[in-house]
């Protein structure tokens, strides 16, 4: 890995690509979506400070575990000053993350009990589809997978 020298305190997108271990594409997609920014040269070539180290390794711990990039960008945003998060921030976001990550492991582990129900399928229209109804709020009504709109015979439409 490059060393970068501590009197430099820009970085190019190489160096931070090198420094970070996310694809230069990551990086120019990070900072499309607004989750790290860069200045330019005179040669229109990109210059990130320092700090952009800890907010990609901040963005890429948070997607390691699920978290969108949007919410990942509000959360980015709320800091004071945009500054780089630190161990507390870390910390308070995780927290709050705790309810989401929860959610979608329950969801998952749901998908993981009844995902050998649609083997003998393979459709996804079983009378009750757990995967695509998960509620079944009409399964007693109808079956198939998909609530599909009732038709009217051609008498009571007049």
């Amino acid at each position: 890995m490059p060393q970068i020298p501590q009197t430099c305190q820009e970085l190019t997108v190489g160096q931070l690509s090198a420094r970070s271990g996310a694809a230069v594409s990551a990086l120019h997609f990070y900072e499309t979506k607004g989750l790290i920014s860069s200045s330019r040269t005179s040669g229109n070539q990109r210059r990130y400070t320092r700090d952009a180290l800890r907010r990609v390794a901040f963005v890429r711990a948070a997607q390691r575990v699920g978290i969108p990039l949007a919410t990942i960008r509000k959360a980015l945003a709320e800091l004071p000053e945009e500054r780089t998060p630190n161990r507390e921030d870390w910390a308070r976001l995780s927290r709050a993350w705790r309810a989401e990550l929860d959610e979608r492991i329950k969801q998952l582990g749901r998908l993981r009990d009844h995902l050998s129900d649609c083997i003998g399928c393979g459709c996804l229209s079983l009378d009750t589809c757990v995967l695509s109804n998960p509620d079944d709020a009409f399964g007693d009504r109808m079956a198939g997978s998909r609530l599909m709109p009732e038709r009217r015979g051609a008498a009571d439409r007049s």
